[in-house]
């Protein structure tokens, strides 16, 4: 690698981590109550906040890389052209295209690495922070459940027992159970036992030798039922925040999950949009890096007049335009409007369309007008902020004043 190819890669690469860590630490406030409620309510270790933070950062990276590479393309050459050292670059021959190489190396090896995150560690990190999410979970809830203790840790559940022993088995057992509104129940049972399903992430509480108690409307006749087995799904506390929480996503599934579940649905006759859309941005999402660094580079040159600045506003332009197609696309393909499989492309697809067009005006060095237009119109703004600010008035005052 030229020494010059080596220095765009290196700079690019500082760029990179930063940009990278600080949207995954920004992504990952979105889970913080989550898991801050698990170490206040179920005393999870910060060596668990550790594994699960490495379990959740695979979910982050399909989305941080690509954005990291744009702005690292946009950010290095913006630095290029603001100080001069692309004018020196190419008054000793070098063309645009022969320094936009190691931006293409660069976009590649974030290309590999975005499609093996997607292909094995996001499916494997999804699936182990679930693992121990339930297994904490589950763990807390047979501790909680304590003698003579009322316990409303499950959703739409009063849980009462006069003993208990070891932790699974329970002895003399009230529970009220309200469903719905106008729904409750009154379950008594000599003994019961804790039984743990960890693939569906529920609790069952098989109960021995009791009655229901049932009184759904006010005014009607009082019903009781008497039983000798009588088997209830326990949701598991907090699996309501899990699934609010967006835990639990379709993304966390392997490729070969995702199209096993494609056929049985057909097979049943069911809908399939969902998973197709899903099985879709496995393999487009990491496409993404190769345009975002392409068109990176060109835009960083032509943003370069606005500054340093100009080229975090071209890039925040670009990210939003992106992933708000990306988001209406995967809506409509999910609601079956459009092709589910296409869906996601369509963002791609209109993007290479116009990094082929900017890298065609910027080799030929053809002026091109909308990014000229845009960077006006952000130094209008900037200056009419500017303007605006407590004091400026007096200095430019001061300034202008003539001495007498």
């Amino acid at each position: 690698m030229k020494i010059i190819h080596r220095y765009i890669f290196t700079e690019m690469l500082k760029i990179f981590a930063i940009s990278t860590l600080a949207l995954t630490m920004v992504l990952f406030m979105d889970k913080v109550l989550f898991i801050t409620d698990l170490v206040f309510n179920r005393g999870v270790t910060l060596p668990e906040v550790v594994r699960m933070i490495f379990y959740i950062t695979p979910g982050f990276l399909g989305l941080t890389i690509p954005i990291s590479v744009l702005v690292a393309a946009i950010v290095v050459f913006n630095q290029l052209s603001t100080d001069n050292e692309y004018v020196v670059m190419k008054a000793s021959g070098w063309s645009f295209l022969y320094l936009l190489r190691p931006v293409f190396y660069f976009s590649l090896a974030a290309y590999i690495i975005t499609n093996l995150n997607m292909f094995y560690f996001l499916p494997w990190g999804g699936q182990q922070f679930q693992k121990m999410v339930y297994d904490i979970v589950r763990t807390r809830a047979n501790i909680d459940i304590k003698p003579n203790v009322f316990n409303k840790d499950f959703e739409g559940l009063t849980v009462f027992v006069n003993d208990k022993e070891g932790s699974h088995e329970l002895r003399g057992i009230f529970i009220s159970h309200n469903a719905a509104e106008n729904d409750a129940k009154i379950i008594l049972a000599d003994e019961g036992t804790i039984v743990s399903d960890s693939e569906n992430y529920r609790i069952h509480l098989q109960l021995r030798n009791g009655s229901i108690h049932d009184a759904n409307k006010p005014g009607t006749r009082y019903q009781i039922i008497k039983f000798q087995r009588y088997d209830l799904n326990l949701d598991l506390p907090t699996a309501g925040k899990m699934r609010e929480s967006g835990i639990f996503k379709h993304k966390d599934k392997s490729v070969a999950d995702l199209w096993q579940l494609i056929q049985e649905k057909k097979k049943a006759g069911q809908p399939t949009h969902f998973e197709e859309v899903e099985l879709s941005k496995k393999f487009s999402i990491p496409f993404t890096c190769l345009l975002f660094g392409l068109i990176g580079g060109p835009l960083g040159l032509k943003s370069s007049r606005s500054g340093k600045s100009g080229g975090f506003v071209v890039a925040v332009a670009i990210i939003l335009i992106y992933y708000v197609g990306l988001i209406s696309g995967q809506n409509l393909g999910k609601g079956g409007e459009i092709p589910a499989l296409l869906s996601v492309w369509i963002p791609n697809i209109v993007l290479f369309f116009f990094t082929t067009y900017v890298l065609y005006k910027v080799h030929k060095e053809i002026p091109f007008t909308l990014v000229d237009r845009v960077n006006d119109a952000y130094l209008t703004l900037l200056d009419a902020f500017r303007r605006l600010k407590p004091g400026t008035a007096e200095v430019e005052s001061r300034h202008t004043t003539p001495n007498l």
